[in-house]
């Protein structure tokens, strides 16, 4: 008997976490579904949001020189108080605040670029 090893399942079974990743919380906002490729960036691409990486065709595909979501990514909104508390330490932000990042191939090498820019389509 072979033994295979179960692939990891990308679906969740509580629907309040679902519910979630398309809510946008007191203090975010809508940023954008895209990000623009980096000049010269060529596949493969792995993309990351939050250090997750999302799956092609699932979560995203490249279109036009994009990477194009499947939903809204979610910034923080931070106002001159907010930041300045920050800043001096008074303390921190713990709203939600999704980053982008993007592995790619440019000129033969990989790289990495990190919290790119997140634009409307």
């Amino acid at each position: 008997m072979a033994f295979e090893s179960p692939e990891r399942s990308t679906t969740c079974t509580n629907d309040k976490v679902g519910k979630d990743e398309t809510d946008i919380p007191k203090g975010s906002y809508a940023a954008g579904n895209r990000v623009e490729l980096p000049v010269g960036a060529a596949p493969p691409f792995v993309v990351f949001i939050n250090g997750v990486e999302q799956v092609e065709d699932r979560d995203y595909e490249v279109r036009e020189g994009n990477i194009v979501f499947t939903r809204q990514i979610i910034k923080e909104k931070i106002g001159t108080g907010r930041w300045l508390a920050m800043y001096l330490g008074a303390w921190g932000s713990y709203r939600k605040n999704e980053t982008v990042d993007l592995q790619f191939v440019r000129n033969g090498k990989t790289e990495l670029e990190s919290d790119l820019a997140v634009e409307s389509e």
